[in-house]
């Protein structure tokens, strides 16, 4: 299972992150959040990862050219796409970038009608992200959404289970589904880009009981 630890900031807080265990690490891209870091500040992370570790940029609603420019500087392996992207949208960026970086399609899910704007996406992007909705914030809200809804979620495509996870509820909601990767925010933070690395070292702790018990 991919392991996605979003909202970087920090090169220590990066290299530790991903030596702890995380397979892709993420950086937010857009300007107004509290976690935003410019490509040079990702780009100075990017360079001390292992090349086994994805680098994941999060945009919303960000033009083509930007993101192609964001990419070329700073070292991104994938692109996630936060914001009302549209399918032809995403198709375009895809025609654009180097065919290696990953694309991402990011949904906040307010009902379990709304997954099903996800099938419009199946042949434009590499993954999915399934991200808790609230109106004001893209991510990063703590809030989790309804696993109960996401039982039947089975998309082409694999996807990632976003939306206030941490380390205390990591097992219940990892019982429930069975999502390809996971992506983690402000559950591992002391405050905003602030990682604390004592819960990153609790949620991998979780993560190996898990897989010990399924053995």
């Amino acid at each position: 299972m991919r392991i996605k630890i979003c909202g970087i900031t920090k090169v220590a807080q990066g290299v530790e992150i991903a030596r702890l265990g995380a397979t892709a690490l993420g950086f937010i891209c857009v300007e107004r959040s509290p976690r935003y870091v410019t490509p040079t500040q990702i780009q100075a992370i990017t360079t001390k990862l292992s090349a086994s570790i994805d680098a994941i940029g999060v945009f919303a609603d960000h033009d083509l050219p930007l993101i192609i420019d964001v990419v070329s500087k700073s070292g991104l392996t994938g692109i996630q796409l936060h914001g009302s992207e549209t399918p032809q949208f995403c198709q375009q960026l895809k025609q654009q970038l180097p065919q290696e970086i990953e694309i991402i399609k990011a949904f906040r899910v307010k009902t379990a009608e709304s997954l099903s704007a996800t099938k419009a996406y199946d042949q434009v992007v590499d993954s999915l992200l399934l991200d808790a909705y609230h109106p004001q914030m893209l991510g990063g809200t703590g809030h989790t959404l309804d696993w109960q809804d996401l039982q039947k979620f089975s998309p082409k495509q694999p996807w990632f289970l976003a939306g206030g996870l941490n380390p205390e509820n990591i097992r219940e909601a990892l019982s429930q589904l069975r999502p390809d990767g996971i992506d983690l925010s402000s559950g591992v933070e002391r405050s905003p880009g602030d990682k604390d690395l004592i819960k990153v070292e609790q949620l991998f702790e979780q993560l190996r009981l898990i897989e010990t018990e399924k053995n």
